[in-house]
C-alpha cells in the first residue's frame, strides 16, 4: 500500500483537515498507529487516543468536533461513516483482492484436482488442496493450503477458502464469499431415529446453498439438509464457532455472533442481528429484523418483526427488564423478611 491522503479522501468522497499531501503505507489501530498509518475513530470511547496518536491520517465522522489538540502531523479525513470507510479501504488495499491476478489457474504441485473439475480464470489453489469430481471453481477464486472442495460443488467467482476449510459434496457457494480457516460446510446433519436397539442414523441426502457476499467464520459448521437444502441468504455474516443444523434457513443480510447454536429446520428472517452464545430451538421461525441479545434462549417462534429480545426464555426486552426489576425487588423483600425473622428468633431466645 502506497497512497496519498488526498487519494484516500477522494476515494471515500471525504474532506480533509490539513496535511493532505502526506503518504499512507498501512493500517493500524488508533492506539498503536505511527507515521504513515491510516486509522479511524468510530467509537467516542476512543476519542482520547486521537490526541496522542502518531497516525498520518484518521477517518472521523463529518460532524466530529475535536475536544483536544490534534498533533501537527495528523490529518483528519471526514467521511459519512468512519467504520464503513475503513472497511472499504482495507478491502481495496489490504491484499485480499489479489484473487484473479493471474490469467490462468495457479495450482500448487501437491494439490489434487479431479480431471472432471472445471477451473475458471485466475484461480489459485494452494498446497494439499483437493477439488472433487464435477466441481466448478469460479473465476478468481482462491483455495488456501489444505482446503477441500467435495464432488459436484460450485464455488462462485472471487471466493476465498481459508486454510483447512471444507465444503462437502454438492455444496453451492455464491460469488465473493469468504470461508474462514477450519470452517466445515456440508457435513451430515444430526439425524437419528430411536429404535429398540438404540438410534438408527437417518441418511442426510440434501446439501447446503450459500448466497453471494457471505462470510463464514473460523470453525463454524453448517450441516447439509436431510432432504432439500440448508440455505444461507445473500450477505449473511456468521462469526466463529457457530453451529447451523440441517435444513435451517437464514435470511439475507443477517449477522450472527460467535458460539450461537441453531437447531434443525428453523427459519431465521432477513436483516436479523443475533448475539453471541444464543441458543435457538428447532422448527421455529424468527421474523425479519429481530435482534437477540447475547446468551438468550429462543424457545418459540418470534412472529412480530423488528423486536429486540433478551433472556432465557427470551422475551421482548422491555418485558425482560421489567421482570428482572421485579425479581430484584422480590429478593430484597425476602432478604428483609429473613433478617427480621432471625432478629425475632434471637430476641425470643434472649427473653
Amino acid at each position: 500500500m502506497e497512497v496519498s491522503i488526498l487519494e484516500v479522501a477522494n476515494l471515500l468522497n471525504g474532506k480533509t483537515d490539513d496535511a493532505e499531501t502526506g503518504v499512507l503505507s498501512g493500517f493500524s489501530g488508533i492506539e498503536d498507529a505511527t507515521e504513515g498509518d491510516l486509522t479511524f475513530l468510530a467509537n467516542p470511547a476512543y476519542e482520547s487516543h486521537l490526541y496522542s496518536t502518531r497516525a498520518s491520517a484518521v477517518l472521523v465522522a463529518q460532524d466530529f468536533v475535536p475536544s483536544g489538540l490534534i498533533a501537527a502531523g495528523t490529518c483528519l479525513i471526514r467521511v459519512e461513516d468512519p467504520y464503513a470507510a475503513m472497511a472499504k479501504l482495507m478491502q481495496e488495499f489490504g491484499g485480499e483482492s489479489g484473487a484473479g491476478k493471474t490469467d490462468g489457474p495457479s495450482i500448487h504441485p501437491s494439490a489434487i484436482i479431479d480431471p472432471s473439475a472445471t477451473l475458471g480464470e485466475g484461480v489459485e489453489i494452494g498446497a494439499l488442496c483437493i477439488v472433487g469430481a464435477g466441481s466448478v471453481i469460479g473465476d478468481g477464486a482462491r483455495l488456501m493450503a489444505g482446503s477441500a472442495v467435495g464432488e459436484g460443488c460450485t464455488l462462485g467467482k472471487g471466493c476465498l477458502m481459508g486454510m483447512r476449510s471444507i465444503i462437502g459434496d454438492r455444496t453451492t457457494v455464491g460469488a465473493q464469499c469468504i470461508i474462514q480457516i477450519g470452517a466445515i460446510i456440508g457435513a451430515d446433519g444430526f439425524g437419528f431415529a430411536p429404535t429398540d436397539d438404540g438410534f438408527e442414523k437417518i441418511p442426510q441426502l440434501g446439501n447446503v446453498v450459500i448466497g453471494t457476499g457471505c462470510e463464514i467464520g473460523a470453525g463454524t459448521t453448517i450441516d447439509r439438509a436431510t432432504l432439500g437444502s440448508t440455505e444461507i441468504g445473500d450477505g449473511v455474516k456468521l462469526d466463529n464457532l457457530i453451529q447451523v443444523a440441517h435444513n435451517v434457513r437464514i435470511g439475507s443480510h443477517t449477522v450472527i455472533a460467535a458460539q450461537t447454536g441453531i437447531a434443525g429446520s428453523t427459519v431465521i428472517g432477513a436483516h436479523c442481528m443475533i448475539g453471541g452464545q444464543v441458543g435457538i430451538n428447532g422448527h421455529i421461525k424468527i421474523a425479519d429484523g429481530t435482534r437477540i441479545a447475547a446468551k438468550s434462549g429462543i424457545t418459540a417462534s418470534i412472529t412480530t418483526p423488528n423486536q429486540v429480545m433478551q433472556g432465557n426464555p427470551a422475551l421482548p426486552i422491555r418485558k425482560h427488564q421489567q421482570m428482572q426489576l421485579a425479581l430484584r425487588k422480590l429478593a430484597k423483600e425476602f432478604t428483609k423478611k429473613e433478617s427480621a425473622g432471625k432478629l425475632n428468633a434471637q430476641f425470643g431466645q434472649q427473653r
